[in-house]
């Protein structure tokens, strides 16, 4: 749903709300809450569906290659760790 739309039925919805004697000047009254509501949604830091579906696709993405780099590192990890394995410290040795 656009912004635009969203804006529009918004508007109708007040309009319905309103007295018949305040309906006369429509257009006019239109206009205003167009105005006011639009002001109000560009406060706001809104994006659309579709950058947020593009935005969540991106984020699944680097958590798995993330997931996938952090399995790697503990594998490293263990495979250094078995290759040097630190000796026992011998008599005179202080340990750490």
């Amino acid at each position: 749903m656009s912004i635009s739309h969203t804006i529009e039925e918004i508007s109708q919805r007040i309009e319905q709300a309103m007295p018949e004697s305040l309906r006369e000047g429509k257009q006019e009254f239109e206009k205003a809450v167009r105005q006011a509501v639009s002001n109000g949604f560009s406060r706001m830091d809104l994006v659309t569906r579709e950058e947020f579906d593009v935005q969540t696709q991106v984020l699944a993405r680097t958590r798995a290659k993330l997931e996938a780099l952090e399995q790697r590192v503990t594998d490293l990890e263990k495979q250094l760790d078995g290759r040097h394995r630190p000796s026992e410290p011998e008599e005179g040795d202080i340990a750490t």
